[in-house]
């Protein structure tokens, strides 16, 4: 049976990048302000947040496979799911993602304990509903289309969708988030960041509405004969290296993605001293992905996405471990570098959707079942833990280098804090961007050759079906 050349209109395109932005509107917030709210806000001790971290990751162990069987196992049955298996859960989870967003950037004032208490209940709160919201989103795609160049298409999209929506909390805020107290020190103001928290998600909920209206899902997941214990999916997936492999790179991305955005915004406060140049650098990292854009898919065809994603992450290492050595005291050259080392992460960044679903179909070719959300439930718990890796990690890191809690003060931090954050914004990334070079090289098996050989054998089973 000859494969069409594609399935999709521009508007699922379109619709899929919405379903992220609308996510990454909040979720932007996490990355660049959540860890500086807590220390500089609520007064929370960086080794109480990665407590607080490891235990919420604790309760998505449970949490996320439960939510990805259960929307495995319900069939379309009319009401609003005769629209979809995945569709829709958006409408249901977006608000619920929204007010929890709102509360978790909120100051109630209860003291070190009370501070703590609502930290735990709201952070907890916003990784359940996330989770509830993102898994069917990030299944979606292996049901809009089930060809390859489509996919890539809608990774693509996700990827400009995603960079867009974390662009409000990483540009336009950093502009407007900061006060200065009586001694001119730039302190975070909690009330101005918790009414930018309340605009972006609200906001989030149209931008989420309009994904479900403009997406439609061709692939149906065929009833099972009978339902499969989760136990069978867990061994499957154990089999599946591919899939094993990319949730590691993917665990170290959004990890490393996290980690740079919350040092640096304080490395520009407390070394450079120019709080408002975070703006510039969430530009300078993000500006790659829209120069690439118009060559990646010729690139992609040309090299293959693993070993296109794997020469950019060796760019990066090198980048970083150059920034690391030559010790900038400038924030204008110390950007041009982020640039570059930006350009490097931008391949994967954009291509990672693409590899995932390519792994859900590795999963379908063994166990012969579409277990698309369970899989990515997994895939999403993973990322999940890079989430705890740049939230622990970074708070540890910053109790190391001896951080000072301010509690809304703006405490200035000594020279020695300062250079200790510049350590941390150079030599980590560059040694995670290293590990993920290493194990797409070494560890990923499908290249291009390899993912050529499975699309072919996927379509037979179909056919076959």
């Amino acid at each position: 049976m000859e494969q069409k050349s594609t399935m999709i209109t521009f508007w699922d395109k379109i619709g899929y990048a919405l379903g992220d932005m609308g996510g990454q509107f909040t979720f932007g917030l996490v990355g660049s302000f959540l860890s500086m709210f807590y220390t500089d806000v609520l007064g929370i001790l960086p080794k109480q947040i990665a407590l607080l971290m490891l235990v919420a990751r604790v309760w998505d162990a449970v949490n996320d496979p439960i939510w990805g069987s259960l929307i495995d196992r319900r069939r379309p049955r009319g009401g609003v799911f005769r629209h979809g298996k995945f569709r829709p859960y958006l409408l249901g989870a977006a608000p619920l993602l929204s007010v929890s967003a709102i509360l978790m950037f909120a100051n109630p004032g209860l003291g070190p304990v009370g501070s703590l208490v609502w930290a735990y209940s709201t952070y907890i709160a916003y990784g359940m509903t996330y989770t509830s919201y993102n898994i069917p989103y990030g299944s979606l795609a292996s049901v809009i289309s089930p060809l390859e160049q489509d996919r890539t298409a809608l990774s693509i999209f996700r990827s400009m969708g995603a960079g867009l929506g974390a662009l409000p909390a990483m540009v336009l805020l950093p502009l407007f988030v900061y006060s200065k107290n009586a001694a001119g020190n730039q302190y975070l103001d909690s009330r101005k960041l918790w009414l930018a928290a309340a605009v972006l998600a609200l906001g989030a909920l149209g931008i989420q509405a309009a994904s479900y209206f403009l997406t439609k899902e061709r692939v149906e997941a065929p009833p099972a004969a009978e339902k499969q214990p989760l136990s069978n999916t867990f061994k499957t997936l154990a089999k599946n290296r591919p899939f094993l492999v990319l949730c590691l790179v993917s665990m170290l991305l959004i990890a490393l993605t996290m980690y740079t955005q919350t040092v640096n915004s304080y490395l520009f406060k407390d070394y450079f001293h120019q709080p408002a140049f975070y703006s510039l650098y969430s530009i300078c990292t993000y500006a790659p992905m829209a120069l690439l854009l118009p060559f990646l898919g010729k690139l992609t065809r040309r090299f293959g996405k693993k070993e296109l994603c794997a020469a950019g992450l060796l760019l990066s290492a090198l980048v970083f471990f150059l920034t690391f050595a030559l010790r900038l005291r400038g924030a204008v050259p110390y950007l041009a570098l982020c640039f570059f080392s930006g350009m490097g992460q931008t391949c994967l960044t954009m291509e990672i959707w693409a590899l995932v679903t390519d792994v859900i179909d590795y999963q379908y070719l063994l166990s012969g079942r579409r277990e698309e959300g369970t899989a990515y439930s997994f895939y999403s718990f993973f990322r999940k833990l890079g989430q705890t890796l740049a939230g622990s990690g970074g708070a540890v890191a910053l109790r190391m280098i001896g951080y000072e809690v301010s509690s809304g003060m703006g405490l200035a931090q000594t020279t020695q804090v300062a250079a200790g954050m510049y350590r941390l914004a150079t030599i980590v990334p560059a040694a995670a961007c290293m590990v993920m070079f290493l194990l797409l090289s070494f560890a990923y098996p499908l290249g291009k050759a390899k993912l050529r050989d499975m699309q072919a054998a996927l379509l037979q089973t179909e056919s076959a079906g």
